[in-house]
């Protein structure tokens, strides 16, 4: 299932900071592209490095790079599916923070599984997790414009926000239980993007003006 947009509302303001995020997020990868593998080992996080107190600035920088073409473009998608509505209900200056707080929460569980990892991390998946869980919050009854793919099969349907990302959610779930249980911490960080959910979910109404 691949989240378009929210049918049931708009925002009332430009979201400049959820289209500035995905120009930083494009900008990073196209940096990437030029630089190579140095580059990307460069900045990166490397949860080891994080447990010896080294390289810290990659809590940062890693968040804002990926790892391919399908990669970015599949983040960028679901971001623009669900940022622009949360930054609505949280105002910009908030949803700055909430975005870069969730995606540094997300990083640190992700280093908390596997502290000795020496697999580098990077994706802006964390942060964006925390938004769709700040969205779960704030909008669960609102519906999604899917795409539905089941093998040869593709349509278009309208789902409701508790289902589309309650599923994604349990996804997660059992992929990093998968992923404990083969004792494989190297692949998909599937521990950030639970880390950066429950962080959404549960910090979502702090973040919004109290006139809400």
């Amino acid at each position: 299932m691949i989240p378009l947009t929210d049918v049931d509302r708009s925002p009332l303001q430009f979201p400049i900071v959820t289209v500035s995020v995905v120009g930083a997020n494009v900008f990073m990868f196209f940096l990437e592209l030029i630089g190579g593998d140095a580059f990307i080992l460069r900045w990166s996080l490397i949860p080891s490095q994080i447990t010896a107190g080294r390289d810290l600035i990659t809590l940062l920088t890693a968040m804002f790079m990926h790892g391919g073409w399908l990669h970015i473009v599949g983040n960028m998608v679901f971001l623009w599916a669900f940022g622009p509505e949360v930054e609505d209900a949280m105002g910009r200056a908030r949803y700055v923070a909430f975005y870069l707080l969730g995606g540094l929460i997300a990083s640190f569980a992700q280093v908390l599984v596997a502290p000795s990892s020496t697999t580098p991390n990077l994706g802006a998946s964390g942060a964006i997790a925390a938004v769709m869980g700040a969205f779960l919050i704030t909008y669960p009854r609102d519906r999604i414009k899917t795409l539905l793919m089941i093998g040869f099969f593709v349509t278009v349907r309208l789902v409701p926000a508790v289902v589309l990302v309650g599923l994604w959610f349990i996804t997660q779930l059992f992929s990093e239980v998968g992923a404990v249980v083969a004792g494989d911490q190297g692949g998909i960080a599937y521990m950030a993007h639970i880390g950066g959910f429950a962080f959404g979910a549960l910090a979502a109404r702090l973040f919004e003006p109290r006139r809400r």
